[in-house]
C-alpha cells in the first residue's frame, strides 16, 4: 500500500509557473508508476501526465505538453511536476496517483492509490 501526500499549490498570475510534489510513504515506491491528473469544479477528473517505474519513460495530455514536465526521485520517494506558462484554465485540484498497470496508465480508474489533492488556481 502507499500513501500520498501532495504539496506545492497555490496563486499565481497567468504565465506563471508552479512546482507540485507528491511525498510517497512505504518501500514500494520504486515499483509504482505515479500519475497527475487534475479536476476542476463541475468537471471530470483528467490526465495530466505519468511517470514509468524508472522515469525513463513519461507521457501528457495535448493540452500540457511542452508546458508541463513530470519527473520521480525514487530516492525521495517523490514524484514532481513542474508547470510553466500556467493559463487559467488549469486551475483544478491536482492529484498524485500510483499505479503498478503501465497499460492503463491514462485512465483514473486504473490507479487505486490517491494524494488528498492541491489546489492550482492561475489568475489572468
Amino acid at each position: 500500500q502507499v500513501q500520498l501526500v501532495e504539496s506545492g499549490g497555490g496563486l499565481v498570475q497567468a504565465g506563471g509557473s508552479l512546482r507540485l510534489s507528491c511525498a510517497a510513504s512505504g518501500r514500494t515506491f520504486r515499483m509504482y508508476h505515479m500519475g497527475w491528473f487534475r479536476q476542476a469544479p463541475g468537471k471530470e477528473r483528467d490526465f495530466v501526465a505519468v511517470i514509468s517505474q524508472s522515469g525513463d519513460s513519461a507521457h501528457y495530455a495535448d493540452s500540457v505538453k511542452d508546458r508541463f514536465a513530470i519527473s520521480r526521485d525514487n530516492a525521495k520517494n517523490t514524484v514532481y511536476l513542474q508547470m510553466n506558462s500556467l493559463k487559467p484554465e488549469d486551475t483544478a485540484v491536482y492529484y498524485c496517483a500510483a499505479t503498478l498497470d503501465y497499460g492503463l496508465r491514462f485512465r483514473p480508474g486504473s490507479y487505486p492509490y490517491w494524494g488528498q489533492g492541491t489546489q492550482v488556481t492561475v489568475s489572468s
